[in-house]
């Protein structure tokens, strides 16, 4: 059938998704987790203002996947992503034509509508679906040549390795929380350069990073091309992968992160799906050295996607501190997941793949406060004051969109306040 759902001229009978600015028209339809009070988690897409109950429309019959309408009945995403491709697109040209103003289903019966629809701001957001493992990577080249000119000088910024492959660790799924929930300021062993020994002390250079987190929706066993990685990637949420650089500074050699990046990480409650962003497709930059075969692009792999950090100290008015786009990055997401599967790793349904620092080429256009604060030598103004690093109060919130023709598609928030540290007791002995 026709592909109709990315057409500017599309509208919904619900009003709110037709305004100017939503994060959430027909266009989009991202699926997340929600509750409200007094029900049990269920699934749900976003539209306009409103959450369309996803498992109460299975339940009325007014969407019908057939053999997969049981995966709605689940509390998270990971069974419609095990369900495959043909359900994803089903299920996103069944909620589309539902939506339509076209279409008097669901728009002429106000009873049935008062069933299936709640506002978003009566809900409670949870995790969108069950993190099987999680990768974080190092695949933005402003941000390696920021970083690595911080430490090792411009000529030795980037390391051997960087043009060729794209670096990676594996981080904590248990780590992984949704938008809202609060961040403890992590203790760690620390080391500065005039001491002799370490100490266990809370981070004082506690920071974010901006990033985008692909979910993997189609399992494999085998290494992927970087065209069958592309087609595996169910959508992306924006992620902050919180970082202790004081804890990592002394930990990281040689094996890298550890403690320094298991505090959280924290992404934004709804998945937009690969299928919303496929009209804001971009290619990757190019190459100052030639990928090998298993990782050269194959198309336009990477998405025109605005990006910006905003910082809130307590009691105090919200600055956006960067602006960036996810265009910027080195390696695409599907790029990432080919080098990940190319030793043979087995990927899950609901792994989750973090792009990595998204930093562009200007001071505005830093991920980090690391680079923002140039390590903490040139602060960063906010209301009522500067940071080098995250404060205790201090809430950061991510928010991201890609710009069609009269309509966005938007990713909602990533939030979360920083709490002050609590003590860790010494072992009895």
């Amino acid at each position: 059938m026709p592909d109709r759902t990315h057409e500017p001229s599309l509208k919904s009978w619900l009003e709110t998704a037709n305004e100017e600015g939503c994060e959430f028209p027909i266009q989009n339809l991202p699926y997340g987790s929600f509750s409200t009070i007094g029900s049990g988690r269920r699934l749900g897409v976003a539209i306009g203002d409103q959450v369309l109950d996803l498992r109460a429309a299975v339940e009325t019959g007014i969407i019908d996947l057939g053999q997969y309408s049981e995966t709605l009945r689940s509390p998270t995403l990971n069974a419609l992503m095990a369900a495959g491709r043909g359900a994803w697109a089903k299920l996103r040209f069944s909620l589309s034509d539902l939506l339509s103003s076209e279409t008097p289903s669901l728009r002429d019966d106000q009873t049935l509508r008062a069933e299936l629809l709640v506002p978003i701001s009566e809900t409670s957001m949870h995790m969108p679906f069950d993190v099987s493992e999680y990768t974080d990577f190092y695949a933005s080249r402003h941000h390696a040549f920021n970083v690595g000119s911080m430490f090792r000088g411009p000529e030795n910024a980037l390391p051997p390795n960087w043009l060729h492959i794209p670096i990676g660790y594996n981080g904590r799924a248990s780590s992984v929380v949704v938008s809202g929930t609060p961040v403890r300021r992590p203790k760690g062993q620390v080391k500065g350069p005039n001491e002799d020994v370490p100490r266990l002390a809370p981070s004082a250079r506690f920071d974010i990073e901006l990033e985008l987190g692909a979910v993997v929706g189609v399992p494999s066993d085998h290494p992927l091309t970087v065209a069958e990685a592309f087609e595996n990637i169910f959508g992306y949420v924006l992620l902050n992968d919180w970082s202790a650089r004081d804890i990592q500074a002394w930990e990281y050699q040689p094996l890298g992160p550890f403690q320094s990046k298991a505090t959280a990480t924290s992404i934004s409650p709804w998945v937009v799906t690969a299928h919303a962003l496929e009209p804001f497709r971009v290619s990757t930059p190019d190459r100052e050295v030639p990928l090998l075969p298993n990782l050269q692009d194959v198309g336009p792999m990477l998405y025109d996607i605005a990006l910006q950090v905003s910082l809130v100290p307590a009691n105090s008015l919200e600055t956006v501190i960067s602006r960036t786009n996810y265009r910027e990055m080195y390696y695409s997401a599907a790029q990432q997941l080919a080098h990940h599967s190319s030793c043979g790793c087995p990927m899950r349904v609901g792994d989750l793949l973090g792009s990595g620092t998204i930093s562009g080429p200007e001071r505005e256009n830093r991920g980090s406060l690391l680079e923002l604060s140039w390590g903490g030598k040139d602060p960063v103004e906010v209301d009522g004051g500067t940071r080098s690093f995250i404060e205790d109060g201090d809430t950061l919130i991510l928010r991201g969109h890609a710009a069609g023709d009269g309509f966005r598609i938007g990713f909602g928030e990533c939030s979360g306040q920083v709490l002050p540290a609590t003590d860790i007791r010494a072992t009895d002995r």
